[in-house]
């Protein structure tokens, strides 16, 4: 099984990302279950405007769609900028919108039969609102979203250390993180034992 996290931070590399930090908490506890976990750093790659699959001229989208399909579970990694997902999971969301009418060899919607979940990090309030516009995407896209598939770190209102800089709230965060990679890794194990059917 393999697993694949889209980190969405606004920081290229190799500048430390708080929300790379956290999401290898997940990524650590699928590790644990035998799954094969894979990372993105969507920032760094060359990923045009729009919602086609190939759009041409030195586009890097096509190389993470081929990475896509080949996990069963997908992590959307995303700091919080003005209470709302950064602009490069907009971006990915964006382009994760042609796989809405992709089918695989049996008719079924090349999300179908695959998990995703979302880990969020903030110095600022706003985790649920982004977990819950990533979520909703996911699900529209064809995803299957279990049950508490998601974590989150933020420091409380107003500016302050980032996750990288500050203890408080890490235990919960980690905790929930393992949570999340458990309920994953579960649902996928399930959809890969009894998949769903094409629709209609």
């Amino acid at each position: 099984m393999k697993a694949l996290v889209i980190n969405c931070t606004l920081k290229q590399s190799p500048e430390p990302s708080n929300t790379e930090a956290l999401a290898e908490v997940v990524g650590e506890r699928l590790h644990e279950h035998g799954v094969q976990v894979g990372t993105v750093r969507a920032v760094d790659l060359d990923i045009a405007p729009g919602v086609v699959t190939d759009a041409g001229d030195g586009d890097q989208w096509p190389g993470v769609h081929d990475r896509l399909l080949d996990a069963e579970i997908l992590v959307v990694a995303s700091p919080t900028w003005l209470g709302r997902p950064s602009s490069v999971a907009q971006r990915v969301l964006e382009r994760m919108d042609a796989m809405m009418s992709e089918t695989d060899d049996e008719e079924r919607p090349v999300a179908y039969n695959r998990v995703a979940g979302v880990v969020v990090t903030g110095n600022e309030d706003g985790a649920h609102h982004v977990i819950s516009e990533i979520s909703g995407a996911l699900a529209d896209i064809g995803y299957t979203i279990p049950g508490q598939a998601w974590t989150y770190w933020h420091l409380g209102p107003g500016p302050g250390p980032d996750y990288l800089d500050e203890e408080k709230g890490r235990d919960w965060a980690h905790s929930t993180g393992r949570a999340m990679a458990d309920n994953l890794h579960g649902v996928a194990r399930a959809l890969a034992a009894r998949p769903l059917q094409a629709p209609g």
